[in-house]
């Protein structure tokens, strides 16, 4: 009876293995391939999207939009489209591709771009703002002084898409350092998931969490 219960009882490694290391493992694999993939999660660390996305904000990203690409391989797979003006990017800044950064992208690849005190023209056509657009400043500064307000006319370069912050006169965007390389691009900002007020005190939790921000579509 010992053996037969030995050959059909698993040890104790066995049995830990199989209801703790292996659904672990399978956890951890599939995490990592959802963030891979799919979909990741970025926080908002500065005023430069205002009022669009706050500091504190917490949102995913849908990757696959774009296409993702496999690592370590110039591949993409998963691409549904192009980026488009008035999408909400996540990408690599360019000049620091350790940093993520969040912007409007504002003219893709191709496009011919100007700013005329403060209004954007894409292809000879002014665009309407975002809806929570943020000035803070209502000098306006001729293109000898800064790029801010007044940005003579450029073309987008193939595989690349100009963007802009929609705190416009507070956003290290592209008018300062060029177009980000399609190739940069991590996903498409898609939902708020959750908000801090870093204002309001810790202990305040009921004031210091944004309700009115949970589950918000970014548009």
């Amino acid at each position: 009876m010992d053996s037969h219960k030995d050959k059909n009882d698993p040890s104790g490694f066995t049995k830990f293995r199989n209801e703790w290391i292996e659904p672990i493992l399978i956890a951890f694999i599939l995490a990592a391939v959802i963030r891979t993939f799919i979909i990741q999660p970025f926080k908002i660390p500065s005023s430069s999207m205002e009022d669009s996305l706050l500091v504190g904000d917490q949102l995913v990203a849908v990757k696959f939009l774009y296409g993702t690409r496999i690592p370590f391989t110039g591949m993409k797979v998963l691409k549904i489209r192009d980026p488009e003006p008035g999408d909400v990017i996540v990408f690599k800044y360019p000049e620091d591709p350790s940093k993520d950064f969040i912007k409007r992208c504002i003219a893709v690849g191709g496009q011919r771009i100007e700013i005329h005190n403060k209004k954007v023209f894409v292809d000879g056509v002014q665009q309407e703002f975002p809806e929570h657009t943020k000035f803070i400043d209502h000098t306006i500064y001729p293109s000898t002084v800064g790029p801010r307000d007044n940005l003579p006319v450029q073309v987008v370069p193939s595989e690349n898409i100009f963007v802009m912050g929609d705190n416009r006169d507070n956003s290290n965007d592209s008018r300062f350092w060029g177009t980000v390389p399609v190739e940069n691009i991590k996903g498409k900002a898609l939902i708020l998931y959750w908000s801090w007020n870093r204002d309001v005190p810790l202990y305040d939790i009921v004031h210091r969490v944004r309700w009115n921000r949970l589950f918000k579509i970014i548009r």
